[in-house]
């Protein structure tokens, strides 16, 4: 088996374990062996990896989003987590995004605004630019989720 298919078998397992077994066979409708399957480093197993409707129903549950995490990084990708993790959906769609659009880029200026005013960006002015620049990032890709769902 390939290095890259040993490091996502270990990260599927991590994911299974990370919300139980049982829980993992009701969320996927898959059977213990089967999922079993999806992380065996036997050689008969090897060319089996968890389909990715199953992969993110686990991480939906989870609390850490392992597999997509591990993909990230076998493309040298860096993930932020988002801990924002709501119980349900915003029910707004994209009128209520592109308001909140609005308001944190109206922050954001303010923030500016502010910080720029003794012509110096201190180090504690520009975090703080970089978490409204980083929220915004957040509203954008709602944003993008509620018109693909509209889109459908």
């Amino acid at each position: 088996m390939s290095t890259v298919g040993r490091y996502l078998k270990k990260h599927t397992e991590a994911l299974v374990k990370d919300i139980g077994v049982e829980a993992a066979c009701e969320l996927t409708g898959k059977s213990k062996a089967t999922l079993g399957r999806y992380y065996s480093d036997y050689d008969e197993h090897a060319d089996r990896f968890m389909p990715i409707d199953a992969v993110a129903a686990l991480e939906e549950a989870s609390s850490y989003p392992h597999v997509t995490s591990a993909l990230a990084e076998l493309k040298g990708i860096s993930l932020q987590f988002d801990e924002r993790r709501r119980n349900e959906k915003t029910s707004g769609g994209v009128n209520a995004d592109v308001i909140a659009l609005s308001q944190r880029f109206a922050m954001l200026m303010a923030e500016y605004h502010q910080s720029i005013a003794d012509g110096v960006i201190t180090a504690n002015e520009a975090k703080r630019l970089l978490k409204e620049t980083l929220t915004i990032q957040q509203v954008l890709i709602d944003m993008k989720l509620h018109l693909e769902d509209e889109t459908q």
